[in-house]
């Protein structure tokens, strides 16, 4: 995988590094990063994103810590061997649902019911602007 797979968003709210650090998750979880799969170097990542390498060191340095990276000589990151092929579906949801609760709770603020909130977000994951531009093949559900 290349620093191009990544979508970093300066504007969020997020910082840098935990943009960087969610998505390997996510990639891992679903499979599109497996055991043994490296990662793009400090310098390529920063480079392409125009960020600090300090910022993607760190968020690497946080998954190595958490057991999702492991660092290998003379390869660099790559992803741990304890993390397994994926996760199944209904675990890849689980780690969906802290955002999905804050749009309930953004939406509840607005005074806005389920059922618009609930079409709209079936009528934007339908649509091709929120396609995501790394082009990753769906995975099963399992």
């Amino acid at each position: 995988m290349d620093s191009t797979f990544f979508q970093i968003n300066p504007a969020s709210p997020d910082p840098i590094y935990r943009q960087i650090a969610e998505q390997v998750r996510r990639f891992v979880a679903a499979g599109q990063l497996r055991v043994g799969e490296g990662l793009p170097s400090v310098r390529d990542m920063a480079d392409h994103h125009a960020v600090n390498p300090m910022t993607v060191s760190r968020a690497y340095s946080q998954l190595e810590s958490e057991g999702v990276l492991e660092r290998r000589r003379g390869v660099g990151m790559a992803v741990a061997a304890t993390r397994g092929a994926g996760l199944t579906a209904e675990e890849r949801m689980r780690l969906l649902e802290p955002r999905l609760r804050d749009v309930i709770r953004e939406s509840t603020d607005l005074g806005l019911a389920a059922g618009p909130v609930c079409e709209r977000l079936h009528a934007l994951f339908l649509s091709p602007e929120s396609a995501a531009p790394t082009q990753h093949s769906p995975k099963d559900t399992r």
